[in-house]
């Protein structure tokens, strides 16, 4: 949510998500861009073992980057020998990816995105969220999450 919220932010082409509380209302309401976030994530978890659906965290990335990047590989059908699993873990690590124009968006029109307002590459840290989230919006996430993903064995970690 808070990742969402400064992305909508710096879009220009989005609505602006006004205060943190009146995104944090909208988010949990399902009434942002594209689709209620419990409904997207739930759809496709239940999807998953019908489909070939694989689910990454950022969470297990800045863990184990080696790992999730070998899962991605094995999921397509590809073995990466140790020197190029070495090279993806480099080039795709936060900070190498925050430098670079091709991936932190910074050549992307400023009619489209202002960086100035926040970057495409804001923190990459895990547990921002307790920098944004009052204990009543805590309360309420939780609550809501209860209801929306009841049935769901998804397990979110929400700090390192």
């Amino acid at each position: 949510m808070v990742s969402y919220f400064y992305f909508q932010r710096m879009n220009q082409v989005l609505l602006d998500p006004g205060t943190w509380e009146e995104y944090f209302e909208a988010f949990i309401d399902g009434k942002v861009g594209w689709v209620s976030w419990f409904d997207h994530v739930k759809g496709w978890w239940e999807k998953k073992d019908r489909y070939q659906v694989l689910f990454l965290f950022y969470e297990d990335i800045k863990k184990d980057p080696k790992h999730e990047i070998q899962k991605v590989a094995q999921f397509m059908g590809k073995n990466l020998d140790e020197t190029v699993l070495d090279k993806i873990v480099q080039e795709t690590s936060f900070e190498k990816m925050k430098e670079n124009p091709m991936t932190n968006h910074s050549t992307v029109s400023k009619s489209i995105r202002v960086q100035s307002i926040s970057p495409f590459m804001r923190k990459g840290t895990v547990g921002d969220w307790k920098n944004h989230f009052t204990v009543a919006q805590n309360e309420k996430f939780d609550e809501k999450y209860r209801k929306k993903m009841e049935g769901i064995t998804i397990n979110f970690c929400l700090e390192l």
